[in-house]
């Protein structure tokens, strides 16, 4: 499984989303679900999924699903 079908997987399962309405586009301000509590579940997620530490700065960044994928991206290559 590459990288961003894990993403989401973990989106739809943090969220209780269908897996298939996640695509780059999806934001915080078109997923009523994704709060800023989800936000930290989601980040938590991902960091025990891939076994790696994203950058408080690009967390904060993080405002769809396309920006989710490349601090993920980014974090691994390190």
């Amino acid at each position: 499984m590459d990288i961003e079908e894990k993403l989401k997987e973990i989106f739809a399962k943090v969220l209780s989303i269908k897996k298939s309405s996640v695509s780059d586009k999806s934001s915080m301000n078109n997923t009523s679900q994704w709060d800023s509590f989800n936000h930290l579940l989601l980040i938590n997620e991902i960091e025990k999924e891939f076994g790696i530490e994203i950058k408080s700065s690009d967390i904060n960044s993080i405002r769809d699903f396309a920006s989710l994928k490349s601090a993920v991206e980014n974090s691994l290559k390190k």
